[in-house]
């Protein structure tokens, strides 16, 4: 049987010469992220598949593949401040930590957020988590130099734009549960926004308060 690390490093190998992906801080971020720590016993073996898996509360965690994407698109540098929004199991979040931001999160599920703190906390990962309505974001720790939203929204929230730095991004799934969804990145400039359609995506609704 392939080792786990094996099939990290082959998945990896993937998302770079098949996927595109070619940020080096991104693909040695999911190399070092153990992603069989993030998913149920019963699903470890599909743990290096390229796909979204289910988690708890009838949520997901999303295939590797968009999880780099989203990360490649942030642009970050380390010690740059990030906010997430769905911190789900973690696996994001500690995929952001590792490229050596300052990472927020903030899940709406207190269930979800306990389980994710544990198992970040069992493998040293340092973020700031919290629980709320991800609609509002995390004002008192704004600005930051990228926002990632990983559930659909049905429109852009307006309180993350104000919440990036100028030059920073808003990479965000837009579109209905049971409609067409779209990833677009939203940069904030000195003149106003600028927003760029990246791919159709298929994310889980984003729950709270729409304002």
């Amino acid at each position: 049987m392939e080792s786990t690390e094996l099939a990290r490093l082959r998945l990896v190998r993937h998302l770079a010469e098949q996927r595109g992906i070619r940020s080096p801080s991104v693909l040695e971020a999911l190399a070092s992220v153990p992603r069989e720590a993030f998913i149920s016993e019963d699903l470890r073996d599909l743990a290096y598949v390229d796909r979204a898996l289910p988690i708890a509360l009838d949520q997901t965690i999303s295939q590797p593949y968009i999880v780099a994407l989203m990360t490649e698109l942030a642009d970050l540098r380390p010690g740059q401040r990030v906010l997430e929004i769905g911190t789900g199991c973690g696996y994001q979040t500690a995929v952001l930590a590792a490229t050596g931001a300052d990472v927020y999160s903030v899940e709406i599920l207190d269930a979800l957020a306990r389980n994710a703190a544990l198992r970040l906390r069992a493998l040293g990962v340092r973020a700031n988590l919290r629980v709320g309505d991800g609609h509002d974001g995390l004002p008192e720790h704004a600005p930051y130099a990228a926002i990632l939203v990983t559930a659909a929204p049905r429109a852009i929230p307006r309180a993350l734009v104000a919440q990036l730095a100028i030059g920073g991004r808003l990479i965000v799934p837009i579109g209905a549960e049971d409609g067409d969804q779209e990833l677009v990145v939203v940069r904030r400039t000195r003149e106003g926004e600028h927003t760029t359609y990246i791919a159709p995506v298929r994310f889980v609704p984003m729950t709270g308060s729409f304002h």
